[in-house]
């Protein structure tokens, strides 16, 4: 890694991805006491990727919609990453050690340093946290039509989170995390 100028700003992300899929996760709802409300469960079994970064200093994030979690798609996300940086500034992608974010393949751009976390530690990783936002305010308790179905909803529940002004820094800052403060 080069050497940053003093001055440099720093910019701290989250990024992970989550399976998003026909065969869907249920979550609790309220019911009336003694009824039995009834949740649709498919049994299909298409699916999809999204991957999402988050910084929550700036309440932001960027995401891609893919059909693998493979090296491919980190690359893309990568590169989608990249320019939603401040300009002039630099930023540290914390993210977990799946083998698609820790290759050499990847073409890490300048203003990006990727910062693994020790194994077995999902805990730490904020983006985590999103998605348990993302699944029980959007995506559960759903049955998708087709695979658009799935991908536009994916698609739907990133722009309303990004929408949601202070969500993100709400749901993902960590203050071990934050730079300069």
């Amino acid at each position: 890694m080069n050497r940053l100028p003093p001055a440099t700003p720093i910019e701290v992300w989250f990024q992970d991805e989550m399976r998003v899929g026909q065969k869907n996760g249920l979550v609790y709802q309220w019911a009336k006491k003694g009824t039995r409300p009834r949740q649709p469960k498919d049994q299909r079994y298409d699916n999809a990727y999204l991957f999402g970064a988050v910084c929550p200093s700036r309440d932001t994030g960027v995401a891609v919609i893919m059909p693998n979690a493979d090296t491919e798609a980190m690359q893309m996300h990568i590169d989608e990453i990249s320019p939603a940086v401040m300009s002039g500034a630099h930023a540290l992608i914390i993210l977990d050690k799946a083998g698609w974010h820790t290759t050499g393949k990847l073409k890490i751009p300048s203003n990006l340093t990727l910062v693994p976390l020790p194994p077995a530690c999902p805990e730490l990783n904020a983006a985590e946290n999103i998605w348990q936002y993302l699944r029980q305010t959007y995506l559960s308790n759903r049955v998708f039509e087709n695979y658009e179905a799935l991908l536009d909803a994916c698609q739907d529940a990133w722009r309303r989170l990004l929408a949601e002004v202070g969500r993100i820094t709400s749901v993902a800052t960590r203050e071990w995390a934050t730079v300069g403060q």
